[in-house]
């Protein structure tokens, strides 16, 4: 069959505005120009950026890799200052065996914090912008219409998709692309009326914000994302990442529970981090599902999931895989085709290569479990990137392979890949054992010590 098209009057849908809605509107709009298509593209969002609190706030870390930054940058989309709410040079690698600061590998990767919204609940009004509300602007701007709905339900009729409102409104399109994200009742809502069609598998995670003032966040989280690998069951990453007045704590996993949480707040290398060793009470915190699992289909003839909707890192870079999907799904759509064929032959790679790479990616952090639970693994870990960071112009791989492991910039197959090379493998196994002897070397003197002190008294 030969595969269905756009034509000059066509309506299009898109559930959600953020990153990946906001993203895929600009992008197409972009391309339909470019070659005469005129089509009216729909942007269904209950939610206004602009407000605090879960009013505007989209569920997310906020942190935007260098990847993303240079990638956007390419599309002619440069985040202004008032969107950046920090920018970060390095990590603080925390752990009960010590700490470690392991700065950019290269001067040009750098990583930057954003709100999704205007802040959290009870704060003052932001003078800056919010991330999703910029890229809305950009997609209205092209010409997107936003709707401020919320979408309850869809189905097809005929050659054409009904959109359902919870205010009872409706409307026929010619295309529905699905970006409202992991949290949303609609995923749930389609798995209940298509048995093919099945939601993104999804874990519970734990997002705060704690208030600190911009002063006190500057002097002591400095321009540095704080990390944590510690011996906690069920945690997978952990991060205090400084925003302006506040600092804002990830916890990833498998369901994050209360214990987890307490237990993590509770640990001294987490206390220690905060001024005075106390960890304020939090000025709001969420648990927001993520993707662990991409759906299945993701696509259908006049129809097609983007982001967390339908494909995304695990763990990692969810703002990063929104754009790439965003855009694949906007070339297609402008230069091949709505039916799940078009979809099929150039949406679809994407989205395999996506899941094949977080198969890969359980792997890594199944082996960054181990170096958790631990101590002499970790002993080595810190050894061999604290010997990097102090070095002139060696090779820093341990430093190279959690940099990139903590920010998502590369894909986790290139992540284990280096792992593999034979002189990472000889420098952590000397690490290892020159760690642990330096301990065991350390402990015995100790214990020497003491016996002196007795012999002596």
């Amino acid at each position: 069959m030969p595969p269905t098209t756009l034509e000059d009057g066509s309506r299009v849908a898109v559930i959600g505005a953020g990153p990946s809605g906001s993203l895929f509107s600009y992008f197409f709009l972009s391309m339909a120009e470019a070659i005469g298509l005129d089509v009216d593209v729909d942007i269904f969002e209950p939610r206004s950026f602009c407000y605090r609190g879960p009013a505007g706030c989209n569920h997310c870390g906020g942190v935007v890799s260098e990847f993303l930054v240079q990638r956007l940058a390419t599309e002619g989309i440069s985040l202004p200052k008032d969107v950046v709410q920090r920018g970060l040079e390095s990590y603080s690698m925390h752990m009960d065996v010590g700490d470690v600061v392991i700065k950019t590998p290269l001067l040009e990767k750098r990583i930057a914090t954003v709100y999704r919204g205007n802040g959290p609940r009870d704060s003052e009004k932001l003078k800056t912008h919010s991330f999703d509300g910029y890229l809305l602007e950009l997609a209205e701007k092209k010409g997107a219409r936003v709707v401020r709905n919320l979408v309850t339900d869809m189905q097809r009729r005929g050659e054409r998709m009904s959109v359902h409102c919870a205010d009872q409104s409706s409307g026929d399109y010619d295309l529905v692309v699905v970006a409202c994200g992991v949290n949303s009742r609609l995923l749930e809502v389609l798995q209940e009326e298509s048995a093919e069609f099945r939601r993104p598998d999804c874990t519970k995670t734990f997002i705060c914000e704690f208030e600190l003032g911009r002063k006190v966040v500057k002097k002591t989280f400095g321009p540095s994302m704080h990390v944590f690998l510690l011996d906690i069951p069920g945690l997978k990453f952990a991060a205090l990442v400084p925003k302006g007045d506040y600092v804002t704590l990830c916890l990833l996993g498998k369901n994050v529970d209360d214990d987890l949480i307490t237990r993590f707040l509770d640990s001294p290398e987490v206390r220690n981090c905060f001024p005075d060793g106390v960890v304020p009470p939090p000025a709001c915190h969420c648990h927001p599902r993520i993707n662990v699992r991409a759906t299945q289909p993701s696509y259908a003839d006049r129809m097609v999931m983007i982001g967390d909707s339908g494909s995304t890192r695990l763990y990692k870079d969810g703002l990063g895989a929104a754009y790439r999907t965003a855009k694949a799904a906007a070339k297609t759509v402008a230069f091949h085709g709505v039916d799940a064929g078009s979809f099929h032959r150039h949406f679809h790679p994407l989205c395999r290569k996506i899941s094949n790479d977080n198969q890969i990616g359980k792997f890594v952090f199944g082996v960054a479990g181990l170096i958790q639970k631990a101590r002499f693994a970790r002993r080595g870990v810190l050894r061999m990137t604290a010997r990097e960071q102090h070095q002139g112009d060696g090779p820093r791989r341990m430093s190279g392979v959690l940099w990139d492991l903590f920010s998502g910039s590369s894909s986790y197959t290139s992540v284990l890949l280096r792992t593999m090379h034979p002189a990472y493998v000889a420098s952590l196994v000397w690490n290892l054992l020159a760690g642990n002897v330096q301990r065991r070397g350390a402990a015995t003197n100790r214990s020497h010590e003491k016996e002196g002190h007795h012999v002596r008294h």
